[in-house]
């Protein structure tokens, strides 16, 4: 305590020759150092360095003083204090500093130096997708920290809310140690309805840029004259990441606007990850045309569409799939491409370019997937099917109401290379039994009893059947009879208004007013009843779980409920009847994180849980 005894003498000193003769105005009083941004947690491999930095302000000059714990740091004397190559042994060290001038002195918080062995952080998880893969798996297989044992409510809760201008209907991307902002962050990225993108300091809750896509003049769309997105249409499909894309990587995201003269707008983003500038030119305005019966074309119009699937990045090309308002007519089921090195358009397809009533594309904000080859998979909502086949066994009028498609990209253009639609589509669609109202899961290869490898797929919508789709051949339409690979049913009652995962041979779903089931996968077949199921009931829209886990251990399946407050779950993946957690389980309301949204799937990467609210973003991990 001396030297801070020094200092305030000192102080007193100042002040008293100030006040010394002469009557004039005297210099203005000296301002006492105040930290305005503190140093934050740095996470390096063995053998790199790390940075920590503060922001502080008061009377110059400011003097800095850095501590490893509380021992000084022989010449760390600057507002940033960079360490020598780390070693193990610096793991779990804490870093402070401590700033002072001529009134007083005052102590930063400590910051964390987490040292991960090997060439690659522990961890180190990036999600630059709709649930995680192009497979649409819903499974993050590299997640250490959370486990069995360590998701209860004594060790794991609600960390912090990352406050947003609009609803989250895009689920969050997350970059690990991301370069950014001055320094190092494990970056969560959250786009809103009210057109604005947030890139946040995951450890902190720190915005480390926000971006609005607006054009000048500009607001968000107007509902369209449709309650499924309100109060306003902005961003409501995922974005996608390229991190080796331009100079520090790349987002990709579609916004939508209305301008000061009542003028619809849908656009394409591209976005610097480190500072949210836009690149390539852009934004650039959806468009685009396509052949209807005769010479005629049919031609995308932006207000009358919405982009509720999310965005695809495959092989170098952006794809973007478009849904109705509501049923507002006319509308299409359109597949419009772009390249992501120049957004220039390099394709179109329109699934129902004979119909005005579509189907359209929307999946439940589940986005199209790929196989190895390249090969697009989507389903498509109730609306148009000719049952009238051509000579390849195609519809005769190329409309694919409740279809699963798959959609080739090659040097000819998008085109339906194959389908499967129900026998009873007329029916189905007559009855607004949508197939697309779920998205799609492909499952990993698979060996049937006869050792006969399959390239399967999976999907579920209103009618609450589980199809199973053989890739190879997909089946086709038959008036009298289904000739896909498997059907279960009724295995999901209420019907699915969302999408699945997959875990070590499992499949989840969680159907409207039902339960989240466990489906087990043998021989290339799923079982026909669960195998284990959770003891809450989802509300509408069910549940779009998520899967989190150290390889084939420590499975965890996250589930959100859409009520008020919403709810975050968590399960054991083996057994769904054993819940490890849930958010309403602390005293206290301590994990309560407002009201619901519906479409909501919870985001696992490095020990932390992202789950989009109606008005923000609440991270959970473990409580220290």
């Amino acid at each position: 305590m001396k030297w801070r005894i020094s200092f305030a003498l000192v102080a007193q000193l100042s002040l008293l020759a100030g006040c010394g003769g002469g009557g004039g105005s005297g210099s203005p009083a000296a301002v006492a150092p105040a930290i305005t941004a503190q140093p934050t947690d740095q996470r390096v491999v063995v053998g790199q360095t790390a940075t920590f930095s503060v922001t502080a302000n008061g009377t110059a000059p400011l003097n800095y003083q850095w501590q490893k714990g509380t021992t000084p740091i022989a010449g760390a004397t600057a507002s940033s204090y960079t360490t020598p190559a780390t070693s193990q042994a610096d793991n779990g060290s804490t870093f402070q500093v401590v700033i002072s001038n001529s009134v007083s002195s005052v102590t930063s918080s400590s910051a964390m130096l987490t040292v991960a062995a090997g060439t690659t952080m522990t961890g180190g998880v990036d999600v630059t997708t709709y649930k995680y893969d192009l497979n649409r798996s819903g499974q993050n297989l590299a997640e250490s920290a959370l486990t069995l044992t360590s998701v209860a409510s004594s060790t794991f809760g609600l960390l912090r809310s990352l406050p947003v201008d609009g609803r989250v209907d895009a689920q969050p991307l997350y970059l690990s140690a991301l370069s950014a902002a001055g320094g190092t962050f494990n970056t969560v990225f959250v786009a809103t309805e009210h057109d604005s993108v947030y890139a946040f300091d995951s450890d902190s809750g720190a915005i480390l840029w926000h971006v609005s896509l607006l054009g000048t003049g500009e607001k968000p769309s107007d509902t369209r004259g449709c309650s499924q997105v309100s109060p306003e249409i902005g961003i409501t499909s995922t974005p996608v990441i390229d991190r080796s894309a331009g100079a520090h990587g790349t987002m990709y995201v579609v916004a939508m606007s209305i301008d000061s003269s009542s003028n619809y707008h849908q656009r394409l983003h591209a976005l610097d990850v480190t500072t949210g500038a836009e690149l390539l030119n852009g934004p650039v305005d959806i468009s685009a045309s396509f052949p209807t019966t005769g010479t005629a074309t049919s031609s995308f119009d932006p207000k009358s569409y919405e982009e509720r699937a999310a965005l695809l990045l495959s092989n170098g090309t952006i794809y973007t799939s478009w849904t109705s308002h509501c049923d507002g007519q006319p509308y299409g089921g359109w597949i419009i491409s772009y390249a992501q090195s120049t957004l220039a358009r390099n394709g179109g397809l329109n699934v129902a370019a004979n119909s005005s009533a579509g189907p359209a594309i929307w999946m439940a904000g589940g986005g199209p997937a790929v196989d190895a080859s390249g090969n697009i998979y989507l389903l498509t909502a109730n609306g148009a099917f000719e049952t009238t086949m051509d000579a390849k066994g195609f519809p005769s009028a190329q409309d694919y109401g409740n279809s699963f498609l798959k959609i080739s990209n090659a040097a000819a253009g998008l085109s339906v290379l194959d389908y499967f639609t129900m026998s009873n589509e007329v029916a189905e669609s007559n009855a607004d039994q949508d197939l697309g109202s779920g998205g799609e899961l492909l499952l990993p290869d698979l060996m049937d009893s006869t050792n006969t490898v399959r390239h399967l797929m999976v999907g579920a919508g209103k009618d609450g059947n589980i199809y199973v789709v053989d890739r190879d051949s997909m089946g086709k339409f038959n008036a009298s009879s289904n000739k896909n690979y498997q059907t279960l049913t009724g295995a999901l009652p209420g019907g699915i208004w969302s999408t699945p995962a997959y875990f070590n041979g499992t499949l989840y779903y969680g159907n409207v007013s039902g339960t989240l089931k466990a489906f087990a996968i043998s021989s290339a077949k799923l079982g026909t009843a669960p195998q284990s199921q959770s003891t809450t009931q989802f509300t509408y829209p069910g549940t779009a779980p998520s899967v989190s886990a150290n390889g084939s251990a420590n499975g965890i399946v996250w589930a959100h409920e859409n009520t008020s407050p919403a709810v975050l779950h968590a399960y054991d993946a083996t057994n769904l009847a054993h819940e490890l957690y849930n958010s309403n389980q602390a005293a206290a309301n301590r994990d309560q994180f407002g009201a619901g949204n519906k479409y909501i799937t919870p985001i696992v990467a490095d020990g932390k849980v992202f789950v989009g609210t109606g008005s923000s973003v609440a991270v959970f991990g473990l409580l220290h």
